[in-house]
């Protein structure tokens, strides 16, 4: 099995942009279920929970901005 780039708990966000996500589950984890071949994460918009999975090569660690 190869080695996630991405651990339980780290924040991520789309390559494409969008907001910062927890990462909940690692791929080759089980999931409802069935083994999910995905990075399952949560993010919040507003006081809405979110939740989704998504593969490796649409993810970066997120860098929050720099404070002024």
């Amino acid at each position: 099995m190869a080695k996630n780039s991405f651990n339980k708990g780290d924040v991520v966000v789309l390559k494409s942009g969008g907001p910062p996500m927890t990462v909940d589950k690692l791929p080759g984890e089980t999931f409802i279920r069935k083994v999910d071949s995905e990075y399952y994460c949560s993010w919040f918009k507003g006081a809405t929970l979110n939740e989704g999975s998504f593969p490796e090569h649409v993810l970066m660690t997120y860098v929050p901005p720099e404070k002024k």
